[in-house]
């Protein structure tokens, strides 16, 4: 039996990346999956192929800085699918970069209010509806960048992405005991338009530079970070939460 057979999964930032991939995944799985981003038409692109594939797909586009969106969202697993049983909030941004002097204050409240704030969020109104689903399981997308790594000019984003790992484990031991699992994936260098190595300018030097953080001397496909989402969200973790997962490439321990 497929792994998300009759389970219902929430995925944002699903237009691209690493959501779209997991979306995928998840739906090929069994799951009926609720897809959020800002990209209308690549939401339903994301639909079409999952659709095509015999999955089951509910797309919303919105602002996931928006609280609506996250009341919204839930609504739609609710009334459209029965209930929630996984949510990935997984939507995020590079956002400005630079030394911490330069960083303009609406820089860096972007940043907190798309990979933070989203977060915080999304949970708050998917944690009460797992309650009514009797349990499931939250993942955010934290990064290497933050967790294990520093990045010159990444502080706002590396701070948001530290913060997550502090806001899973807080949830996790706030609602174990109503068989909610919290946990943080700390996802390596992976190939999605937000990577920097994918910024108008950046020449082969940029990319070079980034696999060499890692290990493995190269950045992961999304379909790659998608697979230990996808483990994260199932019932295979059923012993994990409050973990900061990493699926870094070993960008973590890499010191050469």
């Amino acid at each position: 039996m497929p792994r998300f057979s009759d389970k219902v999964v929430i995925v944002t930032g699903a237009s691209s990346g690493i959501g779209r991939a997991t979306a995928l995944l998840l739906a090929a799985e069994g799951a009926k999956v609720v897809a959020s981003g800002r990209n209308a038409e690549a939401l339903e692109a994301l639909k079409a192929e999952i659709e095509s594939a015999g999955g089951v797909a509910d797309t919303l586009a919105g602002d996931l800085r928006e609280e609506e969106t996250a009341v919204l969202l839930v609504r739609r697993a609710e009334e459209r699918f029965g209930g929630l049983d996984g949510a990935f909030n997984n939507a995020g941004v590079v956002g400005e970069m630079g030394p911490l002097e330069e960083l303009s204050l609406e820089g860096w409240r972007a940043i907190v209010d798309t990979n933070l704030t989203a977060a915080f969020l999304g949970a708050k109104h998917q944690l009460p509806a797992l309650r009514r689903r009797g349990g499931g399981s939250l993942l955010f997308t934290s990064s290497f960048v933050g967790v294990g790594a520093g990045m010159p000019g990444m502080a706002a984003y590396a701070a948001t992405k530290a913060a997550l790992v502090g806001l899973a484990q807080a949830l996790a031991v706030e609602h174990g005991e109503a068989g909610i699992r919290v946990n943080a994936l700390v996802a390596g260098g992976t190939d999605t338009p937000a990577n920097t190595a994918r910024s108008p300018g950046a020449g082969p030097e940029v990319l070079d530079f980034i696999q060499r953080l890692h290990a493995l001397r190269r950045i992961a496909e999304p379909g790659e970070i998608a697979r230990a989402a996808a483990f994260l969200l199932s019932d295979e973790a059923s012993f994990v939460t409050g973990a900061a997962i990493a699926a870094d490439g070993g960008a973590s321990i890499t010191k050469t």
